[in-house]
């Protein structure tokens, strides 16, 4: 089942981590690029994470068996109409986008029906707060989830190629309803995203901002590193989940609430109960989560 031919649509630390391990793994032949930026695919091709490229999608894909979305969530409908034309019959086309509706929304608008039933949304639960090609590592998705969100028109020979794929990049391979991805992923990606970017924004907008950076310790870097993920991607991510996302900001908001609460009435009982409760949880999901190869940024 492997790939003679792949065609990675946006060559960055997404994509080209893919691309990366398939080459490394030899279960790749060619890893064609397309991009905006001709210097970015130029210098995927100094690097060794593809072997040619084009700028114009439709010619990027052309022969190829496998196509890979690796670019931001808003360009999934108009990337897919202009390679569409480009498409062999049997070309499998999947993504890598945080949100999942939304996607399959643009892709069912945006192919023909023939190549929609071999449209896999795909999301894999990895990443650094790093972007770009030169960003891009072999090991990125060693022991990390990927998780398949197939509607019932997807081909079944198109969801079991597209998860060999990323089982030879080292993936675990799950398959989940895409409402269901977009509710789990809005509680434990998009919110903490979210609270991270305006935390750091509310802090770096206050007139104390310089001591305030200056005296800041290992809990606010920890907290804050994933607000250097890519301001575009995750502009991109909140919108397109704005549903499930919203939800989860009213939940966290009222439970904010009970702990703004707690401490203006100096509940000291509250306060150690929601504290203990959280730390007992937090614990629990250490113990049984599996090891990772890097932390998760992606998510």
């Amino acid at each position: 089942m492997a790939i003679d031919h792949l065609a990675v649509l946006g060559v960055g630390l997404i994509g080209g981590s893919l691309a990366r391990a398939l080459k490394r793994k030899k279960y790749c032949r060619r890893v064609t690029g397309s991009g905006r930026h001709q210097g970015n695919l130029e210098k995927a091709v100094a690097l060794g994470v593809i072997d040619d490229f084009h700028l114009n999608p439709a010619e990027a894909v052309r022969g190829a068996d496998v196509v890979l979305l690796a670019t931001p969530l808003a360009t999934t409908g108009p990337l897919c109409r202009a390679l569409a034309p480009g498409l062999k019959d049997d070309a499998i086309v999947t993504d890598a986008g945080s949100a999942k509706m939304s996607v399959i929304d643009a892709a069912r608008a945006a192919l023909p029906a023939q190549h929609f039933r071999n449209f896999v949304p795909a999301h894999p639960i990895a990443g650094t707060e790093k972007s770009g090609v030169e960003a891009s590592f072999a090991e990125l998705y060693e022991k990390h989830l990927v998780i398949l969100t197939p509607v019932p028109e997807t081909a079944p020979a198109a969801v079991e190629r597209v998860g060999a794929m990323w089982r030879a990049a080292g993936a675990e391979v799950v398959n989940m309803p895409a409402e269901r991805h977009d509710e789990v992923l809005a509680a434990t990606s998009h919110l903490p995203h979210m609270l991270a970017y305006a935390l750091v924004d509310c802090l770096a907008r206050m007139q104390e901002r310089e001591e305030i950076f200056r005296f800041a310790a290992g809990g606010f870097a920890d907290f804050t590193r994933i607000a250097s993920s890519n301001p575009e991607m995750w502009h991109d991510i909140c919108l397109a989940n704005r549903e499930s996302l919203l939800r989860m900001v009213d939940r966290f908001g009222q439970h904010l609430e009970e702990v703004r609460l707690a401490v203006e009435r100096g509940d000291s009982a509250r306060l150690l109960e929601i504290f203990s409760r959280a730390k007992h949880a937090r614990d629990e999901f250490g113990r049984t989560r599996p090891p990772r190869a890097r932390r998760d940024d992606h998510e």
